[in-house]
């Protein structure tokens, strides 16, 4: 009988030692207020082409304000890293890259590290992917794939492939999967930090089938790992969209980017609104001893505060797509709100989010005796930008004859729409 609980414990212990990988811990016991004990900031697609340009300034604003953010906290005034998630260039050429290394370099103090992937779709489209990835490495001395530990937190950076042609090879899936064990063994309750350039597929706003910006080389392995918090970029999609933060078997955050933003809309994929190349935005990261994480936006432009997430640990999920929709709410118009009609333009105050999620679109409509609704203007509510517009102005289009009524309505990103003014 002992030879055989003896076996069965065995057998236990083999399966706790290989389960031990990944599992979800509980978090750990609340010690009282956030105190970080490591911050870094993190954007993507600066787009930089040659010294001096728009893209080039916004690394280093960034970097300056991620440094003002950090001295103002008295508890703890370190701004450990700046990460950088891929098309650090517009178009891949020696010239972007030593501007962007240049940018960094102007700002960067002693203590915090830079650490940036490339991308295939335009950091390898001059010289390809080998010798873009060698001249990176040669001018940062960083390798384009990389697992750094700071302040005992693991960020594990995948770069396009050093094979060209090539997207991401079996070779660094493999890679990934030994630098993700050798994290978990350090410490199974810490967040694991993971960055390449594109969304993966269906997670993140950006990463749909329809929207394009999603690849799913690693997704596999990422759903192995509940405490990986990754972060892309690619889309250039609103980084403060609810849907840009996305939960199921681990974490992901779009980054937004430092050079223009772009939407879906509808049935329209890659629109670029009007003032799209001014907005810039990024994410400051912080972690307390207790592994709690803040996440907080930033416009970079407005130097304000976009939108900001908590997570008691990287185990924990309350931002889980099915939740954001659940405690959604349709915005709302003032009692009174009227629409001043002048030529083909309606022009009326901007309605109230109910649920702390922007206002995605405004729509109008030409409603006719029997009820019958036509869509005849919409436009975006500007709520990538810090300062959202007071007052809203749609363009209508292809009006039908007839008498009618125009009806205007407000609507989140989960379309869920107001009541209508009239």
């Amino acid at each position: 009988m002992s030879s055989i609980v003896a076996f069965l414990m065995s057998i236990l212990t083999f399966f706790a030692s290989i389960t031990s990988l990944f599992v979800s811990p509980e978090a750990p016991e609340d010690t009282g207020e956030f105190t970080p004990v490591m911050r870094f900031i993190i954007s993507s697609d600066s787009h930089v082409a040659t010294v001096g340009d728009t893209q080039t300034t916004r690394i280093e604003e960034m970097i300056k304000l991620g440094y003002e953010i950090a001295e103002n906290d008295e508890e703890y005034n370190k701004l450990d890293a700046v990460l950088m998630a891929g098309d650090l260039t517009d178009d891949g050429t020696k010239l972007g890259f030593a501007s962007f290394k240049a940018a960094q370099d102007a700002v960067l103090k002693d203590g915090t590290k830079a650490l940036s992937v490339i991308a295939k779709s335009h950091d390898s489209s001059s010289m390809g992917n080998a010798a873009a990835g060698e001249y990176f490495t040669e001018i940062t001395g960083q390798p384009t794939d990389f697992h750094e530990v700071i302040n005992g937190f693991h960020f594990i950076g995948l770069s396009v492939s050093s094979i060209d042609g090539d997207h991401y090879s079996e070779y660094q899936r493999e890679w990934l999967v030994e630098q993700l064990n050798e994290a978990v063994k350090d410490d199974p309750f810490k967040p694991i930090f993971v960055i390449h350039h594109e969304h993966v597929s269906n997670t993140v706003y950006g990463s749909s089938d329809f929207d394009g910006w999603g690849v799913d080389y690693f997704a596999d392995i990422f759903k192995r790992y509940p405490q990986i918090v990754h972060f892309s970029g690619h889309s250039h999609y609103p980084i403060n969209d609810p849907r840009s933060i996305w939960q199921g078997e681990y974490t992901a955050l779009g980054t937004g980017g430092l050079y223009y933003v772009e939407l879906t809309v509808d049935d329209e994929r890659t629109v670029h609104p009007q003032g799209h190349k001014k907005v810039a935005s990024f994410w400051v990261v912080e972690v307390d001893a207790n592994n709690r994480i803040r996440f907080r936006a930033v416009d970079l432009t407005a130097e304000e505060y976009l939108v900001e997430y908590n997570l008691s640990s990287p185990f924990e999920r309350k931002y889980l797509p099915i939740q954001q929709f659940a405690s959604s709410k349709a915005p709302e118009f003032k009692d009174g709100t009227a629409l001043k009609v002048k030529g083909n333009k309606v022009t009326f105050d901007a309605a109230e989010s109910k649920d702390g999620m922007p206002i995605f679109i405004y729509r109008a409509y030409a409603v006719d005796a029997d009820g019958n609704r036509i869509p005849v203007g919409k436009t975006l509510a500007e709520y990538y930008n810090y300062n959202v517009p007071d007052t809203v102005t749609i363009k209508l289009e292809n009006l039908p004859e007839g008498d009618y009524t125009i009806e205007v309505v407000a609507e989140n990103c989960y379309g869920m729409q107001s009541a209508p003014i009239k």
